[in-house]
């Protein structure tokens, strides 16, 4: 049991449900809600065969660690990582399209930029181990199953990792609010990793400087920036746009 990992929320534990059953060690719910949704869910679990555990909404949260946890958690196998960065490369048949957040340290932001990453079909995501957030039951709640989904590779060098990219022609491009080009005056259709730093600070200046080319998201209004799993949208739709025209 040491080994397990919690994840919480219909959407998290539904997933896991969903790929890999039999890593679910037990499911744990609130016995109080009966609701239609929760009782799909317990038929999902049932059919699954996975163990369920009547609880209270006490002992959900204090498993979750959290109060949004919706009436369900689980206890779960963590998952063996199948490939490396490099393998999961070899192994890609279209253009990559990869995110790579520096600096991004909220579970909260790392979990919606996973499920963006989810929906516009980018192949990974790369963070530094250092300056960032890992894969947590808050992040995999907040991703609602993307965190099952998406490759998340934590590298030690950030910099080395985006000069590695470019040795295999992967474009680099990194956004800055004072970039002359826009995201939408550039190509997007081969290789691309799209480089996102945190809310305020933004990318560091190494990574910066290691990008290929830096562009910006237009801003009509008052505020001078997006919250990062937003810019990670409209990047990621933007290069997804490009390669189905």
């Amino acid at each position: 049991m040491t080994s397990a990992k919690v994840l919480f929320g219909f959407h998290a534990v539904g997933v896991r449900l969903k790929t890999a059953p039999q890593s679910v060690i037990e499911v744990v719910f609130d016995a109080s809600r009966r609701d239609a949704r929760m009782r799909q869910f317990l038929d999902r679990a049932r059919e699954a065969g996975v163990r369920l555990v009547e609880a209270d909404a006490v002992r959900v949260a204090k498993l979750a660690g959290s109060h949004g946890h919706q009436g369900v958690a689980a206890r779960v196998e963590p998952m063996v990582a199948a490939h490396s960065l490099d393998d999961l490369l070899d192994a890609v048949q279209d253009p990559p399209l990869l995110l790579v957040l520096d600096g991004v340290t909220d579970p909260h932001n790392l979990g919606a930029c996973l499920r963006v990453a989810d929906g516009a079909g980018a192949h990974a995501v790369i963070a530094p181990k250092d300056h960032a957030a890992g894969i947590n039951a808050t992040v995999a709640k907040v991703a609602s199953g993307a965190a099952e989904t998406v490759p998340y590779f934590m590298v030690t060098n950030l910099a080395r990792t985006l000069g590695e990219l470019k040795e295999r022609n992967i474009w680099c491009i990194g956004t800055a609010g004072e970039a002359e080009k826009s995201i939408y005056q550039v190509e997007m259709k081969g290789p691309v990793a799209l480089v996102l730093g945190a809310e305020g600070p933004g990318m560091r200046q190494l990574t910066r400087k290691t990008c290929d080319e830096l562009v910006h998201i237009p801003m009509c209004g008052a505020v001078e920036s997006l919250n990062v799993s937003v810019a990670s949208g409209v990047c990621l739709y933007e290069a997804r746009r490009q390669r189905l025209g």
